[in-house]
Formats: structure tokens, sequence, C-alpha cells
């Protein structure tokens, strides 16, 4: 009976670990360890297969599509320090400010550019919050409506392509990340539109949470404002469709499109004059710390997985997924609850390397669109991303939000986003043609 469960146990003993706040790679690899010793122990593991682990992640790591990680990091990284985010922010903010709430609508048009050009949350977020906070606060803004739209808006670089999220789960579900990126397009547009209604509909039923901005802020002239949204919108617009519009039409792999997007961002910074040595280090700093976090977790639950499956612990999950009253659609909404739930605790790279393994080969079983699995998935991780009271856009937007901002304020303007998030997380489920339409056009 112990040797039966000695999956599950691994399995648990990994998630106790991550919940005290172990390092995750050494978690990972410490309860690899630990079990393979128990196994052997109990004759249920065969400790020759710890000689395959130099073979399997020399395997991962030549894996072509994870170039495009640091690439995608590199980018998101340098437009953050040549201040391309800041002046599209102001810029935008001027345009949308005569009307009320035009700041907040602002801040999600903002967001879904900065996804589109960094696919990282935490740096959109902290970016948009420094930025936008103290001038939503001070022209009167709700606290709550505020400090919701700053970290929903920050939580879109999960589903709008470019998003390392994405990346890491086509590979781990074995599928191209492009057709990914394409199909998260529209699920991505209607999180982004959905957002920018709800804002409009607040700021018509109480004015006095989202006022528009004094006359005498917005208005710079007519000349000036064109010279400023030509100078702070076009080259983040030019960036995206190279990017991006090289994938979709097939003109380069995602890598390839990630190393064009972090050669243009470097020239824009250099365009800006916002490039010089100390810059580029910091820049370098981040990718690196970054890709080796990503690198270590993935030594760590390589050997998990490999322990895992020499206890035999994927075939008791197989089973039991499989097994589950009514098929795959209780195969979804095990999965999906799997993820929201372990969202509220550990980062997304942790999910994807320990969990996701063990629901892409059910999900193929089942007969599901691994595609459209993906981007389900991507957009269930937006959602826990912004849930209370462990959801970490939160945390990042509490670690730089002024005093008065309290932390009630945050996960209370959370929670209208929350749900619009869950009302488009449940269209994509039912009408799984919002993912597959333009897979199957660009095809």
């Amino acid at each position: 009976m112990l040797i039966e469960w000695l999956g599950p146990l691994m399995f648990l003993g990994a998630l106790l670990l991550l919940a005290i706040g172990y390092p995750v790679a050494f978690s990972l690899g410490g309860v690899a360890m630990l079990f393979a010793g128990i196994g052997t122990a109990l004759g249920a593991f065969n400790p020759n297969l710890l000689n395959a682990l130099p073979d399997r992640l020399f395997g991962i790591i030549s894996n072509y599509q994870l170039l495009a990680i640091p690439y995608f990091v590199f980018m998101g990284s340098m437009l953050e320090k040549s201040g391309i985010a800041e002046r599209l922010l102001e810029t935008m903010g001027i345009l949308f400010g005569r009307m009320r709430g035009g700041l907040a609508l602002a801040v999600v048009i903002v967001g879904a550019l900065l996804a589109a050009t960094t696919g990282v949350v935490a740096a959109t977020v902290v970016a948009m919050g420094l930025i936008s906070l103290p001038i939503m606060l001070r022209y009167g803004y709700n606290k709550q409506l505020a400090t919701g739209v700053i970290a929903a808006s920050g939580t879109l670089g999960q589903i709008i392509p470019p998003s390392i999220v994405l990346v890491v789960l086509g590979d781990q579900l074995g599928i191209s990340v492009g057709d990914l990126f394409i199909g998260s397009l529209i699920p991505g547009l209607m999180m982004s539109g959905i957002f920018a209604v709800h804002v409009l509909i607040t700021a018509w039923l109480r004015p006095d949470y989202a006022p528009a901005l004094p006359e005498e802020v917005r208005n710079i002239g007519r000349k000036q404002l064109l010279k400023q949204v030509a100078k702070a919108m076009l080259p983040p617009l030019i960036l995206i469709c190279l990017v991006l519009g090289s994938i979709f039409f097939g003109i380069a792999a995602p890598t390839a499109a990630g190393a064009v997007g972090a050669l243009g961002a470097t020239v824009l910074a250099g365009f800006g004059r916002q490039l010089s040595w100390r810059s580029l280090k910091q820049v370098c700093d981040a990718t690196l710390r970054t890709c080796s976090m990503i690198m270590m977790i993935l030594v760590g639950s390589t050997a998990f997985s490999l322990v895992f499956r020499g206890v035999r612990g994927d075939r008791f999950i197989e089973h039991a997924l499989l097994n589950l009253p009514g098929g795959s659609m209780g195969f979804l909404i095990v999965s999906m609850l799997t993820v929201f739930l372990l969202g509220f605790f550990i980062d997304f790279f942790e999910i994807a390397f320990i969990v996701i393994p063990l629901f892409a080969p059910v999900a193929e079983k089942l007969g599901l669109d691994l595609v459209w699995y993906g981007v389900i998935l991507g957009a269930n991780l937006q959602t826990s991303f912004l849930t209370p009271p462990f959801g970490f856009a939160l945390f990042y937007l509490r670690g730089i939000a002024p005093p008065e901002v309290t932390t009630g304020d945050i996960y209370k303007g959370a929670i209208p986003f929350i749900l619009l998030q869950l009302l488009v997380l449940a269209l994509i489920i039912i009408f799984p043609g919002i993912v597959s339409f333009l897979p199957s056009l660009m095809a």
C-alpha cells in the first residue's frame, strides 16, 4: 500500500516545502533525492534511472523553443529601463484625459501594449504602479478602482503574446509556441476590452470614482500632442508589429522573433538616449537572474519528474484523472481548479514544470485540443495572479503603493476584475472557436 502511494506523497511533500517558502529548485531536487532513497529501500525504485538525468537535462536545455525566454526577458527589461512605458502612459493619459475614467482607460491600453512587448507581469505592474498610481490618486480617483485597474492590467502579460507563460506552456505541452501565441490573441483582446468597458461603466455610474483630468493638465496644444504621440506611441507599436507580425505570418519562429524584439528594444533605447553601459549591465543582470532561476527550476523539476515516474506516480495520477466522473469535463474542472488554487501560492514556472506534465498526457488521451487547453491554462494563471489573499500582482503593487493605500483597498479593487477574468475564461471554455479561429485561419 505504501509503495502505491509514494508518488502522491512525493507530490504533496514538494507542495509542502513550496508552501513554507523553501526555494523551488531545491524543494523539487531535494524531494526527488529523498524519495529516490525511500523507493530504493522499499524496492519500488531502480536507482539506475538516475543515470538518465544528465541526458534528460541536456535534451531539455537544448530545446530551441526555450531560447525565446531570455530574448523576451531582455526585451522587457530594456523597454522598462528606456522609459518607453512612462512616456506611453503619460501620452495616453493626456489623450483620454478629457473623459471620465480616461486615465484608468489609458492604464488598460498601456497594460495591453506592455504585455505585448514585455510579457512580464512583475515589470508591468511595478512600472504602471510607480507611474500612474500617484497621478490617479492626485486627481481624485477612487483608491480601489485605481489599484484594481493597475493590478488587473499588469496581469495581461500572462495571456497576450509574446507571453513567457505561453512559451513555457508550449514546451511542456509539446505544441507550437507560435500556435499558442496566435490562439491567445483574441482571448487577450477580450480580456483587455472587458476591463476597458468596466472602467467606462464605473466612471459613468460613479463620476466621483474616476474624474476627468483638469483642463490645465491635458491642454498641451495639438501640435505638441501629435509630436508626443509620434515619439511615445509609434516606437512600441512598430516593435509589436515586428515581433508578433513575424510570428503570425510565419516569417519567423518565436525564438527568432524574440531576438528581433531584443535588438529592436535596444535600438529604441539608443534613439531615446537611454542606452548606456550602466543600463545595459542592469538589463543583462535582470535577464541573467531570471533565466538562471528558470534553469535551476528545470534541473530540479527534471529530477523530480524522473523519480516521480520511477515510483510510478505518473500512472497513479493518470489513472485517477482518466477515471474522473464526467470524462473530459470532469478532467477540465479538476485541472483548472488545481492550477487556480496553486496559483495562490507558487509562481507559474513551478506550476508549468510540476503540474502541466501530469495533465498534458491525460488531455491528449481525452482528445482535447492542446492549443485551446494551453490558452485556458494561461487565462487561468492570469486569474490566480490577481486573487486575494496571495495573488502575486497584488503583492507587487503593495510593494510600491503609497502609505495611504491599504492592502484592503488593493484586495477590494481586484475583486471586480477577477470576476471579469473568470467570465472571459468561461467564454473561452464554452466556445473553443474563440481560440481556434485565428490558428485555423493562418494555417
